[in-house]
């Protein structure tokens, strides 16, 4: 969001970092507002104003707030891991959704083991009131779906009647 300072007579956070006068055509004013001098503070020390107004002046002007935003926040990332900065934080990221990946690989791998079960023994589960199931879906999505109690004549004519339209 652009907060231009300069209009209030009130130096930006750049201008009032690096004690200068904040002219209206300050490149830092409008992603520099007074309001958070820690933030060009940050990206002073780690790119340095010239480098920093030398990018400003280089990119077009819509793509300037994204710069700023992408500095302010490698900058912040530095000041907090010197040694590797947001590639720690991605490094870290990266590793976390590779092990959440192996718990949800490992979550399916015992749905499909647990689900695999097509046929309920009667004589394992001690009574007559034993359960079939169909596969529903493909592939590794697939999952089976108990079926009512047999002899239940209407429900497979209604699956025939399906089938066969």
């Amino acid at each position: 969001m652009m907060a231009s300072s300069s209009s209030y007579n009130s130096p930006c956070a750049a201008c009032k970092f690096l004690r200068r006068k904040c002219l209206p055509c300050c490149v830092f004013a409008p992603y520099f507002p007074p309001e958070d001098p820690q933030k060009f503070i940050n990206v002073h020390k780690i790119f340095g104003a010239s480098n920093v107004t030398k990018l400003l002046n280089d990119v077009l002007p819509h793509q300037r707030e994204d710069v700023v935003s992408s500095l302010a926040y490698e900058a912040e990332a530095r000041v907090r891991d010197p040694v590797y900065g947001c590639v720690g934080v991605i490094s870290f990221l990266q590793r976390q959704i590779d092990r959440l990946q192996k718990d949800l690989d490992a979550a399916n791998a015992e749905l499909i083991q647990m689900s695999s079960i097509q046929l309920v023994n009667p004589l394992q589960r001690g009574g007559t009131d034993h359960l079939y199931a169909r596969r529903v879906g493909g592939g590794g999505t697939g999952f089976y779906q108990p079926l009512p109690s047999f002899p239940d004549y209407q429900y497979v004519n209604r699956q025939i009647n399906r089938r066969t339209q």
